[in-house]
């Protein structure tokens, strides 16, 4: 039941060298991470590349995903897009699937209305029977859905919650406070936000750096909600730099940089995402500061 999720991962999407989808390493790197504290996997999200992958690819995805784990870790989809019907469509057949749940991710480009946001979701959730998490990126989408039209969609009963990458904590504490008492979760959307979002009340974190380090990020969630706030704000401040060194470019850049370095080999980026050689010195050195959780396969 994602609604439990506390640690959901935003899985990278593993690639061959001919720039195939490495679905053999995805059901590696899934397993894995079912194993060093997910809760949740999430599969084509912005860090798996999703706006290169394919329909196909994504449903090929979440199907092998969702047997690798086999019931240890829930299976999220990102089926959205800034075209509602397609939408629609691939949330209906990530459904047929057996996913868990989808993310509803804010349209790029398009640049619709407050209303226009709220009539999109409301219809995508009204196709599926499975819940689906919002997910608001301005920095990525160039859109702010704001907290009056996130409370809104919050009384949907297939909407559970909201994954929230504004950055905005006015924004964030109001739509907490008016969630307040329902069933409607927060998830902070970067990792570096994630001890103060849970100190405000939220519920968890989607995160990129538990690709790595799932273990130490879950072991600070537990400090959380076990009321041992000195003891997460330490482990939060020695994780603050590992959270922040993974975008100094664009991510996923970095994060696939760490996995293939700890040999966990994911391969590389679809076009026009490039890996880049820019901090790759620095990088490396800091890695070494850190023990990297994720169990490579034999």
């Amino acid at each position: 039941m994602i609604a439990k999720n506390k640690l959901i991962t935003a899985m990278v999407t593993p690639f061959m060298k001919n720039g195939d989808v490495d679905y053999g390493a995805a059901k590696e790197l899934a397993l894995a991470l079912s194993k060093t504290g997910s809760d949740g996997i999430l599969i084509g999200g912005t860090t798996g590349e999703s706006p290169t992958l394919s329909n196909n690819e994504k449903l090929e995805l979440f199907k092998s995903v969702k047997e690798a784990v086999n019931g240890n870790a829930d299976v999220i989809a990102g089926t959205t897009d800034n075209n509602t019907s397609e939408s629609i469509k691939l949330s209906i057949e990530a459904q047929k699937l057996g996913v868990d749940g989808l993310l509803l991710t804010v349209p790029s480009y398009n640049k619709p209305t407050q209303q226009g946001l709220i009539d999109h979701f409301n219809m995508i959730a009204d196709s599926v029977e499975i819940p689906g998490i919002l997910y608001n990126v301005p920095g990525r989408t160039s859109l702010n859905m704001e907290a009056n039209t996130t409370i809104k969609l919050s009384r949907h009963n297939n909407i559970i919650g909201i994954k929230e990458a504004s950055s905005d904590f006015s924004q964030i504490t109001k739509i907490i406070t008016e969630t307040s008492g329902t069933n409607f979760r927060i998830w902070s959307g970067n990792d570096d936000e994630t001890f103060s979002i849970m100190a405000l009340g939220g519920h968890g974190v989607v995160s990129v750096a538990s690709n790595i380090i799932g273990l130490q990020i879950s072991k600070m969630i537990g400090m959380i909600l076990d009321g041992n706030i000195g003891s997460a704000s330490n482990l939060h401040k020695d994780l603050l730099p590992i959270f922040e060194a993974l975008f100094w470019v664009t991510n996923p850049i970095l994060i696939k940089r760490a996995l293939n370095i700890s040999g966990f080999q994911v391969g590389g980026l679809r076009l026009p995402m490039i890996d880049s050689n820019q901090y790759e010195a620095e990088f490396s050195k800091l890695l070494k500061n850190y023990e990297i959780d994720v169990i490579t396969p034999k």
